[in-house]
């Protein structure tokens, strides 16, 4: 039973497709640098799209610690203008 499915394997197409040797080699690994202090290292998003509110805030910015993952959430409001850099303003 064993020879049969050796065989059955060795000739059926997907398998033949999926072998390991036709498959791309994946890149070199990085190494990841581990944050070792509190805030050291950051991740930063922003949540645009928002209706306004009354103060014409239109986007959360949101900034979290890779250590604790704290998160800090600030209302701001995002001006984009064509062929300049986009910028926003901290309002409370």
């Amino acid at each position: 039973m064993k020879r049969d499915i050796a065989d059955f394997v060795a000739k059926f197409p997907n398998c033949q497709q999926v072998k390991v040797e036709h498959q791309k080699l994946g890149g070199t690994t990085q190494e990841i640098n581990i944050p070792t202090w509190k805030w050291e290292v950051i991740n930063m998003e922003f949540i645009t799209g928002l209706p306004r509110t009354r103060r014409q805030h239109d986007s959360i910015w949101v900034i979290v610690d890779r250590v604790t993952k704290f998160a800090r959430f600030f209302v701001v409001r995002i001006h984009i203008r064509q062929r300049t850099t986009p910028s926003f303003t901290l309002m409370r």
